[in-house]
């Protein structure tokens, strides 16, 4: 069987496994979701330059970010480039990655995660 992924990767479930092998998974309560070695997803907005700095520290805090960058590109454009260029010189410094998706929208990840390219 093939199932479609969340990005539109394509997974490839085995069928041929024994009935026989299960994993048990116990509930978690919300103390334990916050384990170290998951990665947070934070949506934010970029309405002025002052808010790179709010952006920046959750990407050093190990969040990816998709920021919505539509609200500066609207009121000033000068702005928003020179915000980008804040962003991208700390992330790439920092080990990340900075990518553009479609026209209002970037994504900042981490040093541990990456931004696949096709």
């Amino acid at each position: 069987m093939v199932l479609e992924g969340i990005f539109g990767k394509r997974i490839e479930e085995t069928m041929d496994q024994e009935a026989d092998d299960f994993v048990e998974v116990s509930a978690m309560d919300a103390e334990q979701r916050t384990v170290s070695g998951k990665v947070g997803i934070k949506v934010e907005k970029l309405n002025e330059f002052a808010d790179t700095e709010r952006i920046l520290r959750s990407v050093r805090r190990g969040n990816v970010v998709f920021l919505k960058i539509k609200g500066l590109k609207e009121k000033d454009m000068g702005e928003l480039k020179r915000a980008v260029e804040k962003l991208k010189k700390t992330v790439i410094a920092s080990n990340g990655d900075i990518a553009g998706i479609e026209q209002d929208w970037l994504v900042l990840t981490p040093q541990d995660v990456a931004v696949e390219r096709e």
